[in-house]
């Protein structure tokens, strides 16, 4: 073998293994309708409808405004979903006042319950009652459908926030602390 042929086998391993992980692993999820967004690719598991969560997150033009969002919340359901999740973004980021403007995440909405719980049990063997979790390694949110409101989403999206936000990942209790707010802060915009 010539050393330039060696020198390309070592780059493609070198560059593969360095690519983000999440790309070919399967988190139990399977297939779903992709929606892009912004910020938020989204995957809806088989028989969610985009259009029942755009009901639940029940996301307001004075919240678009507040965002900054430009343009308003038109088209098909699943348009009107990734325009409600980038703008939930948005208040997150304007909430803890931190700037992620680069983002990209994965959102991945479970058909229930039971298949959240499947795939927490396969990334980390063990429990959850929580309606969703966040993973800083896939840089994903998971969320029932049934738990998909804007309070428990906009926590999550609080995590990613913060987790791409610091340089060195703040505590587990901090990290929290700052979700809750964002979440409050959202709960609170209802009333």
């Amino acid at each position: 073998m010539t050393k330039r042929f060696v020198f390309y086998v070592i780059f493609f391993i070198i560059f593969f293994s360095a690519s983000k992980p999440g790309v070919c692993f399967d988190d139990g999820f399977g297939f779903g309708n992709k929606i892009n967004g912004r910020y938020f690719t989204i995957y809806c598991a088989d028989g969610v409808d985009p259009g029942l969560i755009v009901d639940k997150l029940n996301v307001t033009e004075a919240e678009r405004i507040l965002a900054g969002y430009p343009g308003r919340i038109e088209g098909s359901s699943a348009q009107r979903l990734a325009a409600m999740v980038d703008i939930l973004f948005l208040r997150a980021c304007n909430i803890l006042e931190m700037n992620v403007n680069d983002f990209s995440g994965i959102l991945k909405v479970c058909r229930d319950q039971q298949h959240l719980q499947a795939i927490y049990n396969k990334l980390f063997e063990a429990d959850i009652s929580a309606p969703s979790f966040y993973t800083y390694t896939l840089n994903t949110i998971y969320i029932a459908s049934s738990g998909c409101a804007r309070g428990i989403l906009g926590h999550e999206i609080a995590h990613a926030v913060t987790s791409n936000f610091f340089v060195v990942q703040p505590s587990h209790k901090t990290a929290e602390i700052l979700s809750g707010y964002v979440e409050y802060q959202l709960r609170k915009s209802l009333e």
